[in-house]
């Protein structure tokens, strides 16, 4: 039977010309021969969608929205409500301070729930609404069907260890006294299943991380962090150690940070880590950054680009000399790109020096060095070094000051092509910023080609990737109000672990130097007046790149508002 709350909520998407009021009263008598809400009745029906039905809901009921996707929930907050009840009821605990707990769910007029809830927590309940979809993802992501620790030993069980052999384990294990030991064959084949794990859900870091009473595990996967079962507490120090000493880190220190490598040759391929340590409170955090070769995509076609985009690329580096500059956050991609490039570029004819901190993969027919400046190898140092090897191609790892660029510039106009990467927002930019640093705008505008700033964002995944309407509000945020784009996104799957995203693409941003872009340069033009410049001569800026992968059923609307700025 529908609730007088139903019935005004019905009226409310009347008042909205949303529905008819011819449509509300088949959809609630509908209602009263099921047990299914008024909102997931008129969604059966498609008459309304899920964003109409939510934004009715909010202002029925004074009540925020909220996207689960957006949010990293802290494991003490997940734990505020027992999982049975969570996943009897379909709702999320968001966040808990004191004794107010915000909870979503998709229905906020429930007052049993929130009545049971109250009782069961003694907490204040603070409601807020999220989409059904959303909500499960959250579930498939933070609550497995089995207990953690069990699934971990059923992990160690299932996954065959025998396969994946450490290469450079140099030390001795049973060195350690611990209540644990790290020789334990459990303790090791914990570590190589959080190792094997990572490498098969295509992780690009393993985050652990010591806390008072639990050992947090996480994965970085397509950009974001996502949490996996922890470990048992007892065995934090053996499992920290037992990374310390394949890493040949000192296990004996734990007061400052260190820094170490290992490779694992896992199905007939070699796999390198880099680990790092820091101390915390509670032990050592450590974060292992995986290099998988096999992941690294070397054909330009690959990466993202338009056919466009790709052959204005493809121009510049083909080009004897010059400089170009690939620009962008940490964890970018910009060194993927710049691989792909030299990969592209690469052959018996060339001469390929690289200098980089640190070699991230090793090529093929490619000079690479690893820059130390512990001992006053330095990018610059390098650069200097280079120019006596008879270098056609040079690629510095970053721009990181006057010294550095100063010396890149001066290959660049003595005949060489060098490829590097600068901090910055993007394309434009870059050009303001190398003045700031001290280059002369001659000096600049002579020896730049081509600037590309980038982003990463994720793919949806296609196995679940199906169809809906966002809202007015959101289309009109990114300059998409056409009622004829179809817009797509994850509904969460096996396969994208309940994401609704697998895989990341880039967007790109292309400015190559004009004569005109050169002369306003020149004249001391600001980095908005040279973008405004670059687009009305055919430059397609990174909201508009990311405009076109939404409209291509590539990526969501939420990837690009968060990872660009609008023009």
């Amino acid at each position: 039977m529908p609730t007088k709350m139903e019935r005004k909520l019905g009226e409310l998407l009347v008042k909205d010309n949303i529905i008819t009021g011819e449509v509300l009263e088949e959809a609630l008598e509908k209602q009263d021969n099921s047990d299914q809400s008024l909102g997931r009745v008129l969604m059966d029906m498609g008459v309304a969608t899920e964003w109409e039905i939510a934004a009715a809901l909010g202002r029925q009921l004074n009540v925020p929205f909220i996207t689960l996707s957006q949010y990293e929930i802290d494991r003490e907050v997940l734990q505020s409500i027992p999982r049975e009840i969570i996943l009897k009821y379909s709702i999320v605990p968001v966040d808990r301070t004191g004794d107010t707990l915000t909870v979503a769910l998709p229905d906020p007029h429930n007052i049993f729930i929130l009545d049971e809830l109250r009782l069961l927590t003694k907490c204040q309940i603070v409601p807020v609404i999220s989409f059904e979809v959303d909500i499960q993802q959250a579930i498939n992501r933070y609550f497995m069907t089995e207990d953690s620790t069990t699934k971990l030993q059923d992990m160690m069980t299932e996954m065959s260890t025998q396969e994946m052999e450490i290469i450079h384990d140099s030390r001795e294990d049973d060195e350690l006294d611990l209540t644990v030991q790290v020789n334990d064959a459990p303790v090791i084949r914990l570590v190589n299943v959080i190792i094997q794990e990572a490498i098969q859900d295509a992780a690009s870091d393993i985050h652990v991380e010591p806390y008072e009473k639990t050992l947090r595990l996480r994965y970085r996967i397509d950009g974001v962090l996502q949490e996996r079962p922890s470990p048992p507490k007892k065995f934090q120090n053996a499992i920290l150690s037992r990374i310390k000493i394949l890493s040949e880190m000192d296990i004996a220190e734990r007061r400052m940070p260190q820094d170490g490598r290992f490779k694992v040759r896992l199905e007939n391929k070699d796999i390198d880590f880099r680990v790092s340590s820091i101390p915390m409170p509670n032990g050592e955090k450590i974060v292992i950054r995986i290099l998988d070769q096999s992941n690294l995509r070397l054909d330009l076609k690959d990466l993202g680009f338009t056919q466009e985009e790709l052959d204005r690329f493809e121009l510049q580096i083909h080009k004897p000399w010059g400089m170009i500059l690939v620009t962008g956050p940490t964890g970018s991609g910009k060194s993927t790109t710049l691989y792909s490039a030299l990969s592209t570029i690469n052959t018996p004819t060339k001469n390929i020096i690289t200098i980089e901190e640190p070699i991230e993969y090793q090529l093929y027919g490619i000079n690479q060095v690893q820059a130390r400046e512990d001992i006053g190898l330095t990018f610059a140092e390098g650069l200097r070094a280079f120019l006596r090897q008879d270098p056609d191609i040079i690629m510095v790892g970053e721009i990181r000051d006057t010294e550095t660029v100063e010396v890149a510039i001066k290959a660049a106009l003595t005949g060489h092509l060098v490829f590097s990467t600068l901090h910055t927002n993007d394309a434009p930019s870059s050009v303001t910023r190398l003045v700031n640093m001290g280059v002369e705008p001659f000096l600049v505008t002579a020896s730049l080609n081509m600037l590309v700033a980038q982003r990463l964002v994720r793919r949806i995944c296609k196995h679940c990737r199906d169809k809906f309407s966002p809202p007015a509000d959101i289309c009109e945020r990114i300059g998409m109000e056409d009622s004829d784009i179809e817009f797509f996104r994850g509904q969460g799957c096996n396969e994208c672990r309940g994401t609704g995203y697998r895989g990341r693409v880039a967007l790109y941003e292309i400015m190559t130097l004009s004569d005109t872009i050169r002369g306003i340069v020149m004249e001391g033009a600001n980095s908005t007046q040279i973008k405004k410049l670059a687009m009305e001569e055919g430059m397609r800026s990174l909201r508009q790149s990311g405009m076109l992968k939404i409209r291509e059923g590539v990526t969501t609307i939420e990837e690009v508002l968060a990872s660009t700025a609008a023009d």
